[in-house]
């Protein structure tokens, strides 16, 4: 009977190995960036639940209200506040509130390189197991729903596929990695399809 390799060691291999940071630009290498522009920094959580056996990826799916990036797939997480000390402490302290993830539940595996968003946001993924189950409580008016998919699912790059739709009057490319009634894109996809690229090493 083959073995399912471990996630944790599988993806603390993939965590150390060294590599370049990503953005939202990356297919549209013609895209020119304005000069001198500041990017806040943000941290979300990648939380692979390994409670009932077969390891997941908890995600959300936006509220549909909201301003930006209404009924977008996305990691718990959020813009970096004055009083987290860091961008882990962010991606906790934003995950307790989007989906209650208790902040001590999360095992801290390591970050992704930095990906540079359209909205002038430096996202730092931190990478994280899950090894208990927790109540999902999605936060009422940011969050519609929170779900899971198989980590093996966007592990595999054969699974993403690239895209494009008219953005500020261009054409913009990005990456898609669906999963059943689910349409994971954009920054989400492109910063999964990163975690994908390193595993594969």
């Amino acid at each position: 009977m083959r073995t399912r390799p471990d996630p944790t060691d599988q993806l603390r291999a993939a965590l150390s190995r060294p590599g370049h940071g990503s953005s939202d630009f990356d297919l549209n290498p013609e895209t020119v960036l304005p000069e001198g522009r500041k990017l806040r920094p943000a941290g979300v959580l990648v939380p692979v639940s390994v409670a009932t056996g077969t390891p997941r990826l908890i995600l959300t799916k936006r509220s549909s209200a909201l301003k930006h990036h209404p009924g977008q797939i996305a990691f718990p997480g959020g813009k970096q506040d004055e009083g987290d000390a860091d961008v882990t402490a962010t991606a906790l302290r934003e995950a307790q509130e989007e989906i209650g993830l208790p902040p001590d539940l999360p095992e801290i595996l390591g970050h992704l390189p930095t990906h540079e968003t359209v909205t002038s946001f430096t996202v730092t993924p931190v990478v994280a197991i899950l090894r208990a189950p927790f109540q999902l409580i999605p936060e009422p008016g940011e969050v519609d729903e929170v779900f899971s998919v198989p980590l093996a699912h966007v592990l595999n790059p054969a699974n993403y596929i690239v895209e494009s739709r008219r953005w500020r009057g261009q054409k913009r490319y990005y990456y898609a990695v669906p999963f059943g009634p689910y349409y994971i894109w954009g920054a989400t996809a492109r910063m999964l399809r990163g975690l994908a690229a390193r595993v594969s090493e």
